[in-house]
């Protein structure tokens, strides 16, 4: 653990990033006062967790002293603030791989970069294991990618140790009350809560569903009530990687929503059957984004993290030798920040560190109207909205004399935020029932950032 100060009056808070644990965590950036770095602060009211959330902090905490490893998440700093927990964590400039897939790959992101991603996540559960814990929890949302494109796994507070009595024991038999929210990562074993118990490649089961979750942009078994699902993964239902190999050709052919892939589970003779090696996706002539082929080496290493048998699942060492990583050329920090593009990470000077930012150009709001070069769909007067990841720009957008103003800011993203999408040249923001349209095409909307208070 870092050396920061145990002192809320050392940090800065600033803007909302995140809420979690059943909303009883909110995430904030913020500015470490000392030396000017920023990082993400969990804030937890302990006065509402259960006897249950408690014990599971306990154990995240416990373990975060223990573990020393490049690719798991530390902690700086972690102290009672009144009623509030407060861990201190570096900033993850790229988010979550949930964040990516959510935001901007919603049809899953490309073979190489599902490589890179669940290399650094083998790493870290190689460790976790050897250590001798079980995480209990992988999944996308649990695994980060810092600005220079390193990849860490957290999501710490469901782990549990197999040492008992200084002894290791062949598995264990602890079953948590998990959200009903993270059933469809669990394994069999798992869910099933009988006398065999479960061990570290439950961990793996987890894996390969996270690598279908990185691969379809969607989680495996989400369309179907938890009971389904539940025998479906006793019966031995396996969820694939869709693509071409794996979806029959007449299903290829209709809309995504209609091709019944929202399940993420092979079904019809194109299962199984022969592989493209690139990895790539491959044109979608009839519009569908599973008109692409995997390799085989990613099919099969999917194959073997699913094993209905945890016996015959590999260990965390025996995957990060598979033929599957033989594509990794490079070190992630060099190769993710490229392979994501075009999407950056969000800059703290960009993000936060202007006391006041703004555009300046042609500001005319009437004329810009009337031009269509800006839509409003609500008065003038209430024109204010959040305008998020614009060259990473986080900040409230309002109209001062004129012109527009982008301002600090200290809004709740999670609660306020409802979409942002940006496509050739154009930004569409959105705020509550707010929405703007920016195109930025030649010298019509220039963009500067100012150090100084707006005339």
């Amino acid at each position: 653990m870092g050396s920061f100060l145990r002192d809320n009056s050392a940090y800065e808070l600033r803007s909302v990033i995140g809420r979690g644990l059943e909303d009883l965590m909110t995430v904030n950036l913020a500015r470490y006062k000392p030396t000017g770095e920023y990082v993400a602060i969990r804030r937890i009211d302990l006065d509402s967790c259960t006897n249950d959330m408690v014990n599971y902090l306990q154990g995240e905490l416990h373990v975060s002293k223990l573990f020393h490893h490049p690719c798991i998440l530390p902690h700086k700093s972690v102290f009672i603030a009144e009623n509030e927990l407060w861990v201190i964590t570096p900033f993850m400039a790229y988010g979550s791989a949930r964040d990516l897939i959510s935001t901007h790959f919603t049809d899953g992101l490309s073979e190489q970069t599902i490589a890179y991603i669940l290399l650094g996540v083998l790493r870290a559960l190689e460790y976790i294991h050897q250590m001798g814990y079980v995480h209990r929890s992988v999944k996308a949302s649990h695994i980060l990618i810092s600005a220079d494109g390193q990849v860490y796994l957290s999501g710490l507070r469901s782990i549990f140790s197999l040492i008992r009595h200084g002894q290791r024991a062949r598995v264990v038999h602890d079953f948590p009350q998990y959200s009903v929210k993270v059933l469809p990562w669990l394994s069999p074993e798992v869910l099933q809560q009988n006398l065999q118990g479960y061990d570290f490649r439950s961990d793996i089961y987890s894996l390969g569903i996270t690598a279908c979750e990185l691969a379809n942009g969607h989680v495996p078994f989400t369309d179907m009530p938890a009971t389904q699902m539940l025998l479906e993964k006793l019966n031995g239902t396996v969820p694939c990687l869709l693509d071409t190999t794996t979806i029959p050709p007449e299903e290829l052919s209709m809309k995504p929503s209609c091709s019944g892939a929202d399940s993420g589970i092979c079904e019809g003779p194109g299962a199984g059957g022969a592989r493209h090696t690139n990895g790539e996706p491959s044109s979608s002539s009839g519009g569908n984004p599973y008109s692409r082929t995997f390799s085989s080496h990613f099919h099969a290493f999917v194959e073997l993290c699913l094993q209905r048998d945890p016996e015959k699942r590999p260990s965390a060492s025996s995957l990060i030798g598979h033929s599957f990583f033989k594509q990794i050329k490079r070190r992630s920090s060099e190769a993710l920040p490229e392979l994501l593009r075009p999407v950056s990470p969000i800059s703290i000077w960009n993000l936060i560190s202007a006391s006041w930012m703004w555009m300046t150009g042609t500001f005319d709001i009437k004329r810009m109207r009337n031009e269509g070069t800006m839509d409003w769909t609500e008065s003038e007067e209430n024109t204010v909205g959040l305008l998020m990841r614009i060259d990473c720009f986080c900040c409230v957008l309002r109209e001062k004399r004129g012109r527009l103003v982008l301002c600090e800011c200290d809004i709740d993203i999670t609660k306020s935020f409802k979409d942002v999408t940006r496509d050739s040249g154009m930004f569409l923001v959105a705020f509550c029932d707010l929405c703007i349209s920016l195109k930025l095409q030649g010298p019509t909307i220039k963009r500067e950032m100012k150090n100084q208070q707006p005339p």
